[in-house]
């Protein structure tokens, strides 16, 4: 019997070590790709553009915003495999004016009353506290009370 169980728990090693045996990732070939956009709409402020570029492990690109002060913020960035992510940030002033919104027209609201309703008032509920008393006449006795009994003695 021993050796049946063994010789069990050994298959099942057996067939966990090539259930999880890893293979190469496949080479797709050389990864390139460029692309470019941009967005200017001056009666919002929304000014901006990206471009970037990638071949093989290696990114660079630019991108390129109107911040809500008004300053264009100008940020170039590479990555790759050795570097990890690098950026350089530069701001600079321009004579651009970011359009506020207008605030919100007060509208004369009609009060809304709520009526009045009464409220029963918070009561909470003891037990009341044991009573202790002595009794003087005919001798010394203790009476003590509580919510659920009485002695005497």
């Amino acid at each position: 019997m021993v050796g049946k169980m063994s010789y069990l728990v050994c298959l099942f090693l057996v067939g966990a070590a090539w259930a999880i045996e890893l293979q190469p990732e496949p080479d797709y070939g050389p990864v390139a790709y460029e692309f470019q956009w941009a967005v200017n709409d001056p009666h919002t402020g929304d000014i901006k553009s990206q471009k970037e570029t990638r071949k093989d492990d290696k990114v660079e690109g630019v991108y390129e915003l109107i911040d809500s002060d008004g300053y264009r913020r100008i940020v170039q960035y590479k990555a790759d495999d050795h570097n990890g992510f690098e950026a350089i940030v530069q701001r600079e002033p321009t004579d651009i004016k970011i359009p506020l919104p207008e605030p919100p027209k007060k509208v004369l609201a009609a009060k809304i009353l709520t009526p009045i309703v009464p409220v029963a008032p918070l009561v909470h509920y003891a037990a009341p506290k044991a009573i202790i008393k002595q009794e003087l006449s005919t001798g010394n006795y203790v009476s003590v009370s509580g919510p659920t009994a009485s002695y005497k003695y």
